[in-house]
């Protein structure tokens, strides 16, 4: 498997818990904005990926390091009600960094993320529509180009944040305009490592087994407008 590309995030100036959630990719949870949501499906399929990739008693912990222990043992129910708030997603990636550290949190996160597209095709499969023999015959960048929209109008259509695809002869910008991953953090180096996952298992997915370089350049938690994740359409070799 080709190497992935990395991201340099600072280190935390010390370790204690206190010191995790106040300096490390702070939340700035302000209660007079709109809440937003993902679905409680969503909510589901993320912890699922995590228990799959950290374990129960992994889980476990990173819920208690961010104070979510409502969802030990208590996943969200299986349905579409919007009960799973953007600050709950945030906090998860702030807990995977404070438990595992800066460096193994973000590998930890793209790996939810691959996991996330298998629990996620489970629940949602039929909603993407990119099963059927007619898509599966499409040319290499005509699957690239319907599965990055069909991926971005999900999201749209089933929760509250916000795609937008750009697109020219060498990649496609998946700018995400509300990022749940990201939201009321502030990081210094780009820190959506789940979408970066998540994208990456996609175009695995969608190419019938090939691999792309996929990279985030821009996001909100560094002062940026929108959170830009770039896909380069040439698979690696």
């Amino acid at each position: 498997m080709p190497a992935q590309t990395l991201f340099i995030l600072y280190e935390p100036p010390n370790r204690d818990n206190n010191s995790i959630m106040k300096n490390h990719n702070d939340l700035l949870i302000d209660s007079t904005k709109q809440q937003y949501f993902y679905p409680n499906r969503m909510g589901r399929v993320i912890l699922l990926a995590m228990e799959e990739i950290l374990g129960h008693s992994g889980v476990n912990a990173v819920l208690n390091l961010v104070n979510l222990a409502e969802y030990i043992n208590n996943y969200p129910s299986n349905n579409q009600d919007f009960n799973f708030p953007f600050e709950h997603i945030s906090q998860l990636q702030v807990g995977l960094d404070g438990a595992y550290g800066p460096r193994a949190g973000r590998g930890l996160a793209v790996q939810v993320g691959r996991a996330c597209l298998k629990y996620g095709l489970r629940e949602f499969g039929p909603e993407l529509d990119l099963t059927s023999l007619a898509f599966r015959l499409l040319p290499l960048q005509m699957k690239l180009k319907n599965g990055s929209e069909a991926f971005a109008d999900f999201f749209n259509n089933f929760s509250d944040q916000r795609v937008r695809l750009e697109k020219d002869a060498k990649y496609i910008y998946w700018h995400i305009e509300r990022c749940p991953l990201c939201w009321e953090r502030q990081a210094e180096a780009p820190c959506c490592h789940l979408a970066v996952g998540l994208l990456q298992e996609a175009l695995f997915w969608v190419s019938g087994g090939k691999y792309f370089e996929v990279e985030e350049k821009k996001c909100i938690s560094c002062g940026d407008c929108v959170c830009t994740i770039v896909i380069d359409r040439t698979p690696m070799v």
